[in-house]
């Protein structure tokens, strides 16, 4: 059929054939569009999408839009909540990377093998895949959540405690860079190595990455699941936590809010001791036993069919920043409860442990280690998501200003511990609402050299003007901030 969009006709002239091109009105392009998790995102319409099946497809759409300078975002899972951050509007192409899906395993020595995986993989068929070879990978914890975020992020990962975090354990990129070359950064060479250091947290800033190579571990049965609480037991949470988060070197949608657990241990040891004080506290739920890679990450699914709002912070690991995280989030529910009488709306206060090990591990797990600074933590830490899923675009606005309001109220408490240094730099990319700045948070030498790398690699500054999804090298530093073993206090508010 002709296409009716300008942008499409352009993609066409390139080469690239009709099938791969939709417009609004192709059925496709509605599914395509509704797959998006947040509403958040859906609600952006491009004026066509273009959907590669292999890397030169990629080569010859980055072509294309770059000679006719028309702006694009490109899409992996798709599964980021803010507007604008892999999908664009109607003047504008999104590059959907779904059918570039490949989970290959390539054994070429003795060692355990590596996996090639695309970057329209999302972890659970991952999982599934590498499962038929007893194989798993040190990848993201959520089944639905992109393989290619949540890697270019950083990524925690049910083995981070060991391996580090995800991006920790590609071995080797294939990128394809502004100009439509194609370069394989890879573990141990000179050649492109400033760019797989910078790849391991920067985002999309350097080019199209268009396969990951990671290294894979043996399958073996794994302990996990949630626990649910009482919110009274909210004290004793927060003392398990702390405790936990501090040790950790040594070793279903609810109507009310309540204190819930997501506890993992990757070596199969049921109720291990590290969990005694977590486990000990009165328990109305429960899904903890022996279990799987696959089958945890298909457990670990987020309320879907929401408009989302995400900030991150991340603190010195003190108990009274969670109390009084927690006990603002109490007027948060109340606030929202106001504005929505039937409770359809989900909001959660989720602390994850993120101690000095796993800055650690990042460094040790390459000759380039990654660039996201947390190898000069000097403090264990507790990672802070803030959370609000609401139904509308109106409300979305509200609970936007109002999640921001309580990020900066804990993170102005925070600021009066410890001599003013309760706060901690590094902010998770995956985790940052849009109008947040993660990437200076690396440290300023960090942000320094993968400015450097992105002019070497992109002269023309075709990823921070044309993409216009992510956080952007070119923006970062400069004022877009408005708000100053896996185990976490979450809260929930929810219609069943």
């Amino acid at each position: 059929m002709a296409k009716s969009s300008p942008q499409a006709q352009i993609l066409l002239n390139a080469g690239l054939p009709p099938h791969q091109v939709l417009v609004p009105g192709d059925p496709n392009f509605a599914s395509r569009q509704a797959s998006y998790w947040s509403r958040s995102v859906q609600a952006l319409q491009p004026g066509c999408i273009v959907q590669p099946d292999s890397t030169q497809d990629v080569v010859t759409a980055l072509r294309g839009l770059t000679a006719a300078n028309i702006p694009f975002a490109v899409r992996g899972g798709g599964h980021t909540g803010w507007a604008g951050a892999n999908n664009i509007g109607p003047n504008g192409v999104t590059i959907d990377l779904h059918l570039l899906d490949q989970v290959q395993v390539v054994q070429e020595t003795k060692q355990d093998p590596t996996v090639n995986l695309g970057p329209g993989n999302r972890w659970a068929r991952v999982y599934t895949e590498l499962a038929k070879d007893g194989l798993a990978v040190a990848g993201g914890r959520e089944g639905n959540v992109g393989v290619a975020g949540l890697l270019l992020g950083g990524g925690m990962a049910f083995y981070t405690a060991r391996y580090g975090l995800a991006c920790d354990n590609v071995v080797e990129y294939e990128v394809v860079l502004a100009d439509g070359r194609v370069v394989y950064p890879r573990e141990g060479e000179k050649e492109h190595a400033d760019l797989f250091r910078a790849l391991k947290g920067g985002g999309i800033n350097f080019g199209i990455v268009t396969n990951f190579r990671m290294r894979t571990l043996q399958a073996s049965p794994i302990w996990g699941g949630m626990t649910v609480h009482p919110k009274e037991n909210t004290p004793d949470a927060i003392k398990a936590l702390v405790e936990f988060t501090d040790g950790v070197e040594k070793e279903p949608e609810f109507k009310e809010v309540v204190v819930a657990g997501a506890l993992i241990q990757v070596a199969g040891v049921e109720e291990a001791p590290a969990y005694k004080s977590w486990l000990k506290m009165p328990t109305t739920a429960s899904t903890c036993k022996l279990t799987t890679v696959p089958q945890l990450a298909v457990d670990y699914t987020q309320a879907q069919g929401y408009y989302n709002v995400w900030f991150t912070a991340t603190f010195k690991n003190d108990p009274r920043i969670v109390s009084k995280a927690a006990e603002l989030h109490e007027d948060l529910v109340a606030h929202l409860k106001a504005l929505i009488p039937d409770g359809d709306f989900v909001t959660q206060c989720l602390f994850q442990p993120f101690p000095t090990l796993f800055g650690q591990l990042s460094k040790s797990k390459s000759t380039t280690g990654n660039i996201l600074g947390i190898d000069k933590q000097s403090h264990s830490a507790l990672l802070w998501l803030a959370v609000a899923q609401v139904r509308t675009p109106e409300l979305e606005s509200i609970a936007h200003g109002l999640v921001g309001k309580w990020v900066e109220a804990v993170k102005s408490f925070a600021a009066s511990l410890h001599d003013g240094n309760g706060n901690l730099p590094w902010m998770y990319l995956n985790y940052a609402d849009g109008t947040q700045d993660p990437l200076p948070s690396y440290g300023p030498e960090n942000l320094r050299f993968m400015r450097a790398v992105a002019r070497k690699y992109d002269p023309n500054g075709v990823f921070q003007t044309l993409c216009e999804g992510g956080f952007k090298l070119a923006r970062a530093g400069r004022g877009t901030e408005q708000v100053g073993g896996d185990i976490g206090i979450v809260s929930r508010e929810s219609k069943i």
